[in-house]
């Protein structure tokens, strides 16, 4: 009877191992996450109206595959694309830089800024587009961040499209060396498209 027990228990682990070996039940997470900070943001307790302000909605951009998840993409060369080991983002990209280029274009106060699914107030205005890059370029070294706008107004106001990049040097493609550049770039970029919103 020992023996039979014995028996049961090493099949039970070895399809346990086995199993093991074919399911993953969930990636280790890293050791810590990245997320972008702001340079220009509105003062704290500053009122704003929409009735004195002209409107902006500013929309959350389209990303290619590649943006498409919250791993940090390096493009190896012109048709290669790997990612930065152990590094994760809190949100997606795409969400991150929506919530930065809001905060910037705002940050002076000139404007009534909205975001995605804030439609109790008319927007004057739509800022949409496509964030291309935002991540490293391994052949130059460094965090390239690139989004592609598009203002619209009115319907007698004709669209404009313009592209925005920014790049800055990366120490070393690892974890903890590529999200303060990215950040950088992605500010300077941001800070690009609020002169050009508010020049129109």
């Amino acid at each position: 009877m020992l023996h039979s027990l014995l028996v049961k228990l090493f099949a039970l682990s070895l399809a346990s191992l086995m199993l093991s070996a074919c399911v993953s039940f969930g990636s280790k997470p890293p050791p810590q996450l990245l997320t972008l900070s702001a340079d220009s943001q509105p003062d704290t307790g500053t009122d704003l109206s929409s009735e004195s302000l002209p409107s902006l909605i500013v929309l959350t951009p389209g990303v290619p595959r590649k943006l498409a998840n919250v791993r940090v993409p390096v493009q190896v060369d012109d048709t290669t694309i790997a990612y930065v080991k152990d590094a994760q983002w809190t949100e997606a990209p795409r969400t991150l830089f929506q919530r930065l280029l809001s905060e910037t274009i705002a940050a002076d106060g000139t404007m009534f800024i909205l975001g995605d699914g804030q439609y109790a107030v008319k927007p004057g205005q739509r800022l949409m587009g496509e964030l291309l890059d935002f991540g490293i370029d391994a052949q130059s070294q460094e965090a390239v961040v690139t989004y592609d706008a598009i203002l619209t107004g009115g319907i007698e106001t004709p669209a404009r499209r313009q592209r925005f990049t920014a790049r800055v040097p990366v120490r070393s493609i690892k974890a903890k060396y590529v999200a303060q550049p990215i950040n950088e770039a992605a500010n300077d970029v941001a800070a690009q498209v609020s002169n050009w919103v508010k020049a129109q």
